[in-house]
């Protein structure tokens, strides 16, 4: 008889962000994020709408936050720039 348990669901991975029009701070979860990967330091954004407010966020993102958002599953679209 195997007597082996299921290893527990990792939690749930929320990112701290704060809305520059209302001022809230708050958790959000990877699926309340986006991530564009541009070309450029310039069109490297995430995005996500505040909760409190409905005010549309976009903020740059270096490559630190490119490392924690991707890693933290958050859903990225790459900007390919036409040439």
């Amino acid at each position: 008889m195997n007597d082996l348990a299921a290893p527990p669901a990792p939690a749930p991975v929320v990112f701290k962000a704060a809305c520059p029009e209302c001022r809230a701070r708050f958790e959000l979860a990877a699926g309340s994020l986006r991530l564009a990967i541009g070309a450029s330091r310039r069109t490297t954004f995430y995005s996500f709408t505040c909760p409190a407010c409905g005010c549309a966020v976009r903020k740059p993102a270096g490559e630190r936050i490119v490392e924690l958002l991707t890693g933290g599953g958050v859903r990225t679209l790459r900007l390919h720039s036409t040439v």
